[in-house]
């Protein structure tokens, strides 16, 4: 809910100077603007391939642009764009035991852009039986290597229509490719013969991340990122308001990025170069912050502060935020130490069981060794508004949301002027 309470982000610590330059640079008013913009119902929700996404798109570069960021090397201009392949369900033909299933009888798990089965081809025939947990049973067979065709009972009809509802969407993928398929037929068994002829339908797509950047004035080979998602659910089935406008879930974490760029473009002193990167497509797979790792050596980035759900009060109260990964490096106690005389405080995550570390744009650094963490102050286990209609500016915390973005900016001095370093988070194995 949105609260009238002062927060107070003590900076007794600091020089005057340093807090005159943050107050100047970070004003509620600013932030409230920006965030405003892009949840606003104009946005659509800003899902991902929809003239929503791309007007907010073309609102982060104005800012970059009135903000005097330069474009990310060998570019000319603040997208760095790239395509996806969408594949999606076309014409469905299917019969078992000669009689024809209906369109929503059907759920095809395929990267493939045909499948041509009968009883005579080499797939493995399956069935899910009454009284099994048909989510359970989808999971292990859509993980499988071998192609199968699986005849479901017709007591999970239910859930049966949830996956099949959420697969008209498409699947976003690299490539069209051969590989294994798996069908799911409803209301079926006893299956003497079948035939299926399913044709998807295979598009691709542009996509685009907003990115500009400060150079670096003795470190310039060295990269400090600050991120956040720009695009959300969009339009969503409902009652009334059908917009997703994704104020918390993450204008408010792109607005910070925005505000941070803006923070230290007046100062003008950072040595390390510094990346300021809105990510689309975080909400389908994370393909921004993909296509981003593979830009870049991971080895020349020092520390990623990824910001995402700023907008309320967190779990520790006022003044305060967690880090994913937190125990992964010592990213959190850097930025502690630059807080140090304030009032604001991070902690580590409170929720472990959500996997949050793993949940972000941050992911795919991390994964290459990069200290990439986010930021967040979301009590995400009962905060009622995430991934509903209902995440609206309204519903913000908007002071919240200007302390945490000066204590990021405070906090991450000293790894802007090149003087620490967090330490490397040990490699994913693949």
């Amino acid at each position: 809910m949105k609260r009238t309470g002062t927060v107070l982000l003590s900076l007794l610590a600091l020089s005057a100077c340093k807090v005159q330059n943050i107050d100047r640079a970070v004003t509620q008013s600013s932030v409230e603007r920006i965030v405003r913009t892009l949840s606003a119902d104009d946005m659509q929700g800003r899902g991902t391939f929809t003239p929503g996404i791309e007007k907010a798109a073309s609102f982060i570069e104005g800012e970059f642009k009135s903000i005097g960021l330069q474009p990310l090397n060998g570019a000319d201009n603040f997208r760095q764009s790239f395509t996806m392949t969408r594949i999606r369900p076309g014409a469905y033909n299917v019969s078992v035991n000669g009689k024809a299933l209906a369109d929503n009888q059907v759920l095809a798990v395929t990267e493939n852009a045909a499948v041509n089965w009968t009883e005579k081809s080499d797939v493995e025939v399956i069935q899910v039986k009454a009284g099994e947990t048909f989510f359970d049973r989808y999971r292990a067979i859509s993980r499988a290597n071998k192609s199968a065709i699986v005849f479901v009972d017709a007591s999970h009809a239910d859930a049966f229509k949830r996956l099949y509802e959420f697969s008209k969407r498409g699947k976003i993928v690299n490539e069209v490719k051969e590989g294994s398929s798996k069908v799911f037929l409803l209301g079926t068994d006893d299956a003497k013969t079948f035939s299926l002829n399913l044709t998807n339908v295979v598009e691709t797509l542009p996509l685009s991340n907003v990115a500009g950047m400060i150079p670096g004035k003795s470190k310039e080979k060295e990269l400090v990122v600050f991120s956040g998602h720009y695009d959300h659910l969009g339009i969503v089935k409902g009652k009334a308001d059908t917009i997703a406008n994704g104020a918390d879930d993450d204008a408010s974490g792109v607005t910070a990025v925005i505000s941070l760029a803006r923070f230290y473009k007046k100062l003008n002193n950072n040595e390390r170069t510094l990346i300021f990167v809105a990510f689309t497509a975080e909400e389908i797979g994370g393909f921004g912050s993909k296509h981003f790792s593979e830009q870049l050596n991971p080895d020349d980035v020092v520390a990623m502060f990824n910001i995402e759900m700023i907008g309320k009060e967190s779990k520790f109260g006022r003044n305060a935020a967690f880090i994913t990964g937190y125990e992964k490096s010592d990213f959190g106690q850097i930025l502690q130490r630059n807080l140090e005389g304030t009032a604001f405080t991070f902690h580590p995550d409170p929720y472990p069981k959500q996997n949050l570390f793993y949940r972000s744009d941050n992911a795919t650094l991390a994964a290459l060794g990069v200290p990439a963490h986010t930021i967040s102050t979301d009590q995400i286990d009962t905060d009622k508004f995430y991934h509903t209609v209902g995440d609206e500016f309204s519903t913000l915390d908007m002071q919240n949301v200007t302390a945490t973005i000066k204590a990021i900016a405070l906090s991450s001095r000293s790894i802007v002027a090149g003087k620490e370093a967090p330490k490397r988070i040990p490699k994913l194995e693949k």
